[in-house]
C-alpha cells in the first residue's frame, strides 16, 4: 500500500485474522454490532466516542454515540417482539425433511465413496498411503532445513489460509492446469477436500512474516541454492532432494482457530519438526496428531539468543521410541558447530504412544485392525 498505510476492519464476527476480510486489511478488531455499525458511521477507528462525534444532525448539530445508543429497556423490548420460540420451533421441525434441492441431489448406492478423480474438491486423501500394520522406523531428523523462519503470534491463519486463492499462487497454477479460470478458484476454505491444494495453500498467506526473506509473503528461500520462491515450491524441492524440514517460530506459534489443516499441510511439506518459543495448546495437540514433532525452546532462549540465522542445517538427537519421556530434553546440532537443548513437547505418554505410530490417525487404524 502507499505509504505503508494500514486499512482496518471491524467486524462483528470472530475471524478478526490479519488479512482474512481482505487481502490488504492488515488490522481487524471484534466489535459488538451495534459498535460495528458505530465504526462505520464514523469511517475510521482511531476515534474517541466519548469526545468525538459520528456526524451532524440535519440541523446542523453534532451526534454523539451516546445520543443514538438504545437503552436496555429498547433492547429488551425489540427482542419481546422479534425472537420468539415459534421462530424455533418453526426451523428445527423441517431440519431433517432438507429442502428440494438436497432431496434432488443423486447419490451413489455404493458402501464405499466413489472418489472422482477429476474433482478439484474432494480428492481422496494420502494419510495412510504406504502406511503398514507395523509401526513406522523411528523419526530421524537430520541436517534439516528451516523452511521458515518465524516471529511470535504466527496464526493458524498464517499458516493455513482460508480465504481467497491468490491468481499467481500454487494453488492457482494447480487449478488452472486443470482447466479452471480464476473465477472459479474459489477460496481454501472451500477446498478443504482435495490435499493437493491445501498443501499448496500452506503458509500462503500475503501477511506472513518469513525473516528469510525481506519482504511480507508467501515465499522463502531454498537454502541450497539460495533461490528465493514460494513456499510449497521450495518445499517440493526440499523434497526432491530427500532433505527434511523443520520451521523456527516465536511465542504463541499457532494461535487463533484450531483448523486442523494446519497441522496437515505442513505435515504434507514435509515438515517433521517445529522449534518455538512457546505454542497455543490446541495447535501443538494437532501437531502431535499429525506426527509433527513439537520442539521447545528453553526458557530464556530462543533463535536470537542462541544465534541462529534460519539457513544452518539442523540435527534433532532424539533418543530411540521406547527411550523417549514427555518434556525431556533434546540436543540440536546446527551445521556450522552449534549445539542447543530443547525441550520435547510431548506432554504425556499418550502422546508418545500417537508419535511412534506416526501421529493420531495411523495409531487409531492400527487399533482397530
Amino acid at each position: 500500500m502507499v505509504g505503508d498505510l494500514v486499512c482496518c476492519g471491524v467486524l462483528s464476527g470472530n475471524r478478526n485474522f490479519e488479512g482474512r476480510i481482505h487481502p490488504h486489511s492488515r488490522a481487524n478488531y471484534l466489535a459488538s454490532p451495534p459498535l460495528v455499525i458505530a465504526y462505520a458511521l464514523a469511517g475510521r477507528v482511531d476515534i474517541d466516542f466519548e469526545t468525538t462525534p459520528l456526524g451532524t444532525s440535519e440541523s446542523g448539530d453534532p451526534v454523539y454515540l451516546r445520543d443514538i445508543w438504545p437503552t436496555r429497556e429498547e433492547i429488551q423490548a425489540l427482542e419481546a417482539k422479534s425472537v420468539i420460540p415459534a421462530m424455533f420451533k418453526q426451523v428445527y421441525s423441517k431440519i431433517t425433511q432438507g429442502n428440494e434441492n438436497w432431496n434432488s441431489l443423486e447419490t451413489p448406492e455404493t458402501k464405499l465413496y466413489p472418489w472422482d478423480d477429476n474433482s478439484t474438491y474432494i480428492k481422496l486423501p494420502p494419510f495412510f498411503q504406504g502406511m503398514t500394520k507395523e509401526l513406522p522406523p523411528p523419526v530421524v531428523i537430520q541436517e534439516a532445513h528451516a523452511l521458515l523462519f518465524l516471529g511470535d503470534s504466527v496464526t493458524t491463519d498464517h499458516i493455513s489460509p482460508a480465504g481467497s486463492i491468490a491468481r499467481n499462487s500454487p494453488a492457482a497454477r494447480y487449478l488452472a492446469a486443470r482447466g479452471l479460470t480464476p473465477r472459479e478458484f474459489n477460496s481454501y476454505g472451500s477446498r478443504r477436500g482435495n490435499d493437493a491444494v491445501m498443501a499448496r495453500g500452506t503458509f500462503a498467506n500475503i501477511r506472513l512474516v518469513n525473516r528469510l526473506v525481506d519482504a511480507p509473503g508467501p515465499r522463502t528461500v531454498h537454502v541450497p541454492s539460495g533461490d528465493t520462491m514460494d513456499v510449497f515450491d521450495a518445499a517440493d524441492r526440499y523434497r526432491q532432494e530427500g532433505r527434511p524440514l523443520i520451521i523456527l517460530a516465536g511465542k504463541d506459534y499457532g494461535s487463533g482457530s484450531s483448523r486442523d489443516w494446519a497441522a496437515k499441510g505442513p505435515f504434507l511439506m514435509g515438515v517433521r519438526a517445529v522449534i518455538a518459543e512457546t505454542y497455543e495448546r490446541i495447535h501443538r495437540s494437532n501437531l502431535v496428531g499429525m506426527g509433527i514433532v513439537p520442539l521447545q525452546y528453553r526458557a530464556g532462549e530462543s533463535a536470537d539468543s542462541l544465534g541462529l540465522s534460519g539457513r544452518e542445517t539442523f540435527t534433532v538427537q532424539l533418543p530411540p521410541p521406547d527411550r523417549l519421556t514427555p518434556g525431556m530434553d533434546v540436543p540440536v546440532t546446527t551445521g556450522d558447530g552449534k549445539t542447543f537443548h530443547v525441550v520435547l513437547r510431548f506432554d504425556t505418554e499418550v502422546e508418545l504412544t500417537y508419535h511412534r505410530h506416526g501421529g493420531i490417525l495411523n495409531y487409531m487404524v492400527r487399533k482397530m485392525l
